[in-house]
């Protein structure tokens, strides 16, 4: 299976990014992170638009969409592995998609197979990538039956 994060922003080196390093260095699966940027200076909903074009170009074809919006559903590590490992099974690749400043476009948020919400709290973009990160092995691993996760 192959796993792609696409996120609106580039990256910093730092400790979140090094966290990112350490859980996805650990993944069995494939895991690929695309990032785009809009250039022109647009705001609000225009911009908004804008990214979701540019993540929409970049999510890989066939792929199960995970938006992560703070209005998202609020699944439990082990729900979440569910629906991963159904996914997987039916063969599809999956996208795990993080929006801009302003959040996600309403439209590319309601395409999505699942909205998800990391938490009603609002977290800054590098940190998301990481717990991000964390998840995603954690959920590889409760699919494997490796004890990492307990519950």
């Amino acid at each position: 299976m192959k796993v792609s994060i696409i996120a609106v922003g580039k990256a910093r080196r730092g400790a979140e990014s090094d966290l990112f390093d350490l859980y996805t260095g650990r993944l069995p699966w494939s895991l690929t992170v695309r990032e785009v940027e809009e250039k022109k200076p647009l705001s609000g909903d225009k911009l908004k638009a804008r990214e979701a074009e540019l993540i929409r170009a970049a999510i890989p074809a066939g792929a199960a969409v995970v938006a992560l919006d703070e209005r998202g559903r609020d699944l439990s590590s082990r729900e979440l592995a569910g629906r991963l490992g159904n996914w997987r099974d039916e063969g599809r690749d999956i996208a795990f998609v993080i929006g801009g400043a302003d959040g996600l476009d309403t439209a590319l948020r309601k395409e999505a197979d699942l909205a998800l919400a990391m938490g009603r709290l609002t977290w800054p973009h590098q940190m998301v990538r990481a717990m991000l990160a964390e998840q995603i092995y954690r959920c590889e691993t409760i699919l494997a039956g490796h004890p990492y996760h307990r519950d």
